[in-house]
């Protein structure tokens, strides 16, 4: 990690500590207090990392941006939740062939109006596809059902991809508001990250233009882009690994008791150890295996949940006040658990929490 990236992150820490840290608890509830917090990523020009310099940067190297991932579950997991979102969309935006829509949008995806959430996860769901899009005469026509788009009423629009005829997937974007041939549902409720307002979407007939098509991919293509990121998405667990252990070190520096602080070095240890080994795997990916990147992922999963239920149990009774932190990291590590989980993933980690029972 160069200079300048160290400098970068350690600005953004600042940030997040000074008007994040302080407001997590609202910020996990209440839509107002994260649209705050999202709006304080977009002035700082942090919510587009990975759009390239051409359209005006900042176009972050990779240690960067996992960096910010880390730093940004370890303060907020609604807010790492949410900006995650626009920030995939950017970069998949940023690898489209469609010339004239990258000039289109590109230029606004760091302003509130460009803002960009993904919806198209149903295609890693085995059987029928869930939305089809039938090519007709200057685009396409979505049908079906999105099972989880996050970010309604924070995003004015939404990448999502249908499965053609040929089984090739169509990514396109579309508004992210109800309009004719779209219908969203009520924000879900959830055990964590709620306020970052996650609902269904109903696609009946709608055309999108080739001018709004990002991508045409071939079959399996998500498939063969989750062995690659395997890894990548195992840096929010890292960061709220590291919030579980904030609050172990809260609880002793209250308490002052020795065991508390003994169990807070072994899992930071433990912590730094994995964190490494992550680094280490994104530096030499081609030298593992599939299964050792599965394994990493499911030992930062691990990890995330017995730091957050250690800062559970070292808090004592109140952790069980929903206004409590240690309580808001235990439920931000379930999401963790199974964000952007496959089927390999889930096994590798069961496997784990098998073996070290």
């Amino acid at each position: 990690m160069n200079f300048e990236t160290k400098g970068l992150l350690a600005q953004i820490e600042e940030h997040f500590r000074q008007f994040v840290a302080p407001k997590a608890q609202d910020i996990d509830t209440n839509p107002a207090a994260l649209d705050e917090a999202l709006a304080g990523l977009c002035q700082e020009g942090w919510i587009c990392l990975r759009r390239p310099a051409s359209y005006g940067g900042p176009d972050v190297d990779d240690a960067t941006f996992r960096g910010f991932q880390e730093l940004v579950a370890r303060y907020s997991g609604a807010l790492a939740f949410l900006q995650t979102q626009h920030q995939s969309a950017v970069t998949m935006l940023a690898k489209s062939e469609n010339v004239d829509l990258k000039d289109r949008l590109m230029p606004y995806v760091g302003t509130r109006d460009g803002l960009i959430g993904i919806g198209f996860s149903q295609l890693r769901r085995p059987g029928p596809p869930l939305v089809r899009a039938m090519p007709v005469e200057g685009g396409y026509r979505f049908s079906g059902h999105l099972p989880w788009a996050t970010g309604y009423g924070f995003y004015p629009h939404l990448m999502i991809a249908g499965v053609r005829p040929d089984d090739k997937s169509v990514f396109a974007i579309v508004p992210f508001t109800n309009t004719a041939g779209i219908h969203y549902s009520e924000p879900m409720r959830l055990c964590a990250m709620e306020s970052a307002q996650t609902v269904t979407g109903e696609l009946n007939d709608y055309w999108v233009s080739e001018e709004d098509v990002i991508h045409v991919h071939e079959p399996g293509w998500i498939m063969k882009n989750d062995l690659i990121n395997i890894t990548l998405q195992g840096y929010f667990a890292l960061g709220c690994a590291r919030g579980g252990l904030d609050n172990v070190w809260a609880a002793f520096e209250r308490k002052k008791a020795e065991f508390i602080r003994e169990a807070w070095v072994a899992l930071d240890q433990e912590l730094t150890d994995c964190r490494q080994a992550m680094i280490d795997a994104q530096q030499t990916s081609g030298d593992l295996t599939t299964q050792e990147k599965l394994d990493l992922r499911a030992w930062a999963i691990d990890l995330s949940a017995r730091c957050a239920h250690a800062g559970v149990v070292a808090t004592s009774g109140g952790a069980n006040a929903l206004s409590h932190p240690a309580q808001r990291v235990y439920r931000e590590a379930l999401v963790f658990s199974v964000t952007a989980q496959t089927s390999a993933i889930m096994e590798s980690t069961l496997r784990r929490l098998v073996r070290r029972a």
